[in-house]
């Protein structure tokens, strides 16, 4: 079988991946390319004998680098352009918005690549009048065109067939892009330069000023008008627009989704379905894996031989990881939610209308879609901001993004608000739901103030303009929805259950090992409370050696620092160990319950009946809930994010203080709220 390698490459919101999910189906892995945490995407298929290798390339706008992505690409492509390491790219345009796509197609086919043009979204184009001859752009660039709608399937056989193709010669000039009088400079500087093309010479005398003598300046603005006047007359030839055949809808629909007033409300309408079916629709498959993860530990408990091992199982590792797990169904609920925006094209509304907020704060249209990211995790949205030019920018998104609610808070806030507000509805609104949609106001709230306070601290060199295009509405597409889903589900799954198993591990050696009280809490029972009945004293013995364990003794240390938040040193267990990963709070009173009872309850059931030793009410009562949720919106409990951060800003300091500041925020606010309710 022979083997090829092509590269897929294109502007941005062309439909690349839809494209590559579409060849490639499960076929794919994600790693990084070498040297740099820009994540690259490969996948394979085969056709007519042929084993294809596919590297998915960032999206990008220039051939002059802005940012990270873009200049990986450049990189990409002046490094393989001429030799054999890329048998072919494969180009995505699309078909409602060609123009531009051709004019970057014209600057990448100068590097002397056999090129692959895919017009994508033609499904959209005709709807919208759109007439492209393929043939005369095929003439004019030399290069293969296939009409495609990566969506629906629609071309990609042919597609396929067309990569195994041997490219025409392009019709055009080489050095369209440079005025006559300049040729014989740049060919000089060619012949010194023996492995180069024109094209490749000319970008690096514009990129790294080899000849001082040059005005680079000059150069490059004269490339954009001769390339954009060469690429017009082709567009004008090739490309027709008739109003009389198009059904048009997308302009209709935007002017209410993009209006200054109807588009926010839309908006929030839209938040509050998704946050009411986080609660509905996932009640029932909840109770299954909480009636799953019970019936599995009692089985054990009843199979396996008694001692350590076992108990560290069925009372440990069982509850930790169960603890996470049957929130997967909200998980995967709020993911579907979001790649059914983003497929439909309302996510690049969403960008747009928030754009006018982002400027007041600071920060641009580009900083939006780390933002938005952060819904899912905070660690891919730090290393989105790449694509940000504007450094103050760049580091304020970073800075802030850990504010957004991320998929790791919402198990903490599903178990709060079900023991805070009662499952009730009032006009088929769910009171749960409307709590849980506060939440993620907040966040992105406080992000915005946060946002502009930093915007006076840090000091700004230029001002950036955030342009983009709007796709049209498409129905999304089923498999790259459930692609979606899947990878999201699995590496919350993976990320947080790698945390909890190490941390359940830790958590009951800690919670059932301790110094002499501990060793001795069965005699202390016995001869203190003789009176009481033998069932009591068993559940006072776990008590009473949880407390003087060395997880209860680390509780017990910093109890005095919490009490004033409503805490006690279980809760302050909790908070130690989401240090890791905030969802691991949740696995922690799992365990900690666990231990500390014999009965059979659900964890909400369990914490709901705690009572505080220190007040003699009820540990999680309405003042503490409320202190809780507000503690974890804005503490940065995430190892992960820390991490990164320090990676992407080189910095300590600025890393000290997103964790200084979001932890001095997170206890002053989860203070005063527990002191002014209680």
């Amino acid at each position: 079988m022979k083997k090829l390698k092509v590269a897929l490459i294109g502007n941005p919101n062309v439909g690349k991946t839809t494209l590559f999910n579409r060849l490639c189906g499960v076929n794919q892995k994600t790693g990084n390319y070498p040297g740099v945490t820009v994540d690259k995407k490969q996948g394979n298929f085969t056709h007519l004998s042929h084993s294809i290798d596919v590297i998915d390339l960032p999206g990008f706008d220039s051939i002059y680098p802005k940012s990270l992505d873009e200049e990986l690409v450049v990189d990409f492509l002046k490094e393989n352009s001429g030799n054999s390491d890329v048998d072919k790219l494969l180009f995505i345009a699309d078909g409602t918005n060609i123009k531009k796509n051709l004019y970057l197609l014209s600057q990448i086919k100068d590097l002397g690549y056999d090129i692959v043009l895919a017009i994508n979204m033609m499904d959209v184009a005709k709807r919208k009048g759109i007439l492209i001859d393929k043939e005369a752009i095929a003439e004019e660039f030399g290069v293969h065109v296939v009409k495609i709608s990566a969506r629906k399937g629609q071309g990609v056989d042919e597609l396929k067939s067309a990569i195994l193709l041997e490219s025409p010669e392009m019709k055009t000039d080489k050095l369209i892009y440079l005025k006559p009088e300049n040729h014989g400079v740049l060919m000089n500087y060619v012949k010194e330069c023996v492995s180069e093309n024109p094209y490749k010479a000319f970008l690096n005398i514009t990129q790294e000023n080899r000849i001082p003598e040059i005005n680079v300046k000059k150069w490059k603005t004269e490339e954009a008008i001769l390339r954009y006047q060469y690429v017009r007359k082709i567009i004008d030839k090739t490309i027709k627009i008739d109003k009389s055949l198009a059904s048009d809808a997308t302009t209709r629909i935007d002017r209410i989704l993009l209006h200054k007033v109807f588009g926010y409300v839309i908006f929030m309408f839209v938040l509050l379905v998704i946050f009411q079916s986080v609660f509905s629709l996932s009640a029932y498959p909840m109770d299954l894996i909480d009636q799953f993860f019970s019936w599995l530990s009692g089985t054990l408990s009843s199979t396996l031989p008694p001692g350590s091992f076992s108990d560290l199982i069925t009372q440990g590792l069982i509850p930790g990881i169960g603890g996470v797990i049957i929130f997967v169904p909200q998980i995967v609920i709020l993911f579907l939610f979001f790649a059914l925006l983003d497929e439909s094209g309302y996510m690049n509304r969403i960008i747009f209308l928030m754009d006018r907020l982002m400027q007041k704060v600071g920060m641009s249209g580009k900083s939006v879609i780390p933002l938005i990211s952060s819904f899912a995790c905070a660690v891919p949205a730090i290393m989105a901001t790449r694509t940000i030019e504007n450094k103050r920018e760049r580091l304020i998104t970073i800075m802030v993004a850990p504010l957004l609610t991320c998929s790791a808070r919402l198990p903490v806030y599903t178990i709060l608000i079900g023991l805070l507000v009662p499952d009730q509805f009032y006009y088929g609104i769910s009171l749960q739901a409307l709590v849980l949609l506060a939440m993620y106001l907040l966040g992105i709230f406080t992000s915005a103030i946060a946002a502009l306070v930093f915007k006076y601290i840090i000091k700004n060199k230029y001002k950036s303009f955030f342009i983009t295009e709007m796709p049209s509405y498409l129905v999304p597409s089923f498999k790259n929805v459930m692609l979606t889903i899947w990878e999201n589900t699995k590496s919350f799954v993976w990320s947080a259950g790698k945390i909890i198993v190490a941390a359940s591990i830790i958590l009951y050696v800690l919670a059932t090992n301790g110094g002499e009280k501990f060793d001795k809490a069965e005699t202390h029972i016995m001869t203190e409370f003789a009176q009481l009945p033998d069932s009591k004293k068993d559940a006072m013995v776990s008590t009473y050696q949880l407390e003087n364990s060395y997880l209860g003794n680390l509780g017990k240390t910093i109890e005095p620092a919490i009490i004033p938040l409503g805490y006690d040193w279980k809760i302050g267990i909790a908070l130690i160990s989401s240090i890791a990963a905030r969802e691991v709070f949740v696995g922690t009173m799992a365990i900690i319950y666990n231990i500390d009872s014999d009965e059979e309850m659900k964890i909400t059931q369990r914490l709901d009946s705690e009572i505080n030793a220190n007040t003699g009410e009820r540990t999680f009562n309405f003042a503490t809930c409320i202190s809780l949720l507000l503690f974890y919106a804005f503490s940065l409990q995430c190892m992960s994010t820390i991490a990164v951060t320090y990676k992407e800003t080189k910095s300590f300091k600025w890393t000290s203080v997103q964790f200084l500041y979001m932890t001095i925020l997170a206890y002053v606010v989860s203070l005063i709220a527990y002191q002014m309710l209680s």
